[in-house]
């Protein structure tokens, strides 16, 4: 009896637990209508580009508008932000942004890069 019980205890614990990654538990972004910069992906850049993309740093900034835009059309932006961890030149360095995130992004490109 007492080997049931005990096997009972240990099917339930294997059955009721679950595997999240920090992806799957942040809340996702739903966005209706075009993507702008000011609506939607400032936001995403000040939190995952700036500490590393300021003005008077070593790397271009990424604390405007223009800036932004400029390192979409200019500087392989959309593709460095899509490379996976522990890629050459995968931004930002730190990590790898979430996918939801990155969408963000790339369909801000695709919705014409607009500001407001």
């Amino acid at each position: 009896m007492k080997k049931y019980i005990f096997l009972s205890g240990i099917l339930f614990s294997l059955f009721s637990c679950e595997s999240n990654t920090y992806e799957s538990l942040e809340e996702q972004e739903v966005v209706t209508g075009p993507v702008t910069y000011n609506a939607n992906a400032k936001a995403i850049i000040d939190a995952n580009c700036i500490a590393c993309h300021a003005s008077g740093g070593t790397l271009k900034p990424l604390e405007t508008y223009a800036e932004v835009k400029d390192a979409v059309l200019n500087t392989n932006l959309l593709d460095r932000i899509q490379r996976q961890n522990g890629t050459t030149g995968q931004m930002p360095k730190s990590g790898r942004m979430s996918q939801d995130k990155i969408n963000i992004i790339l369909q801000w490109s695709a919705d014409g890069l607009l500001e407001n």
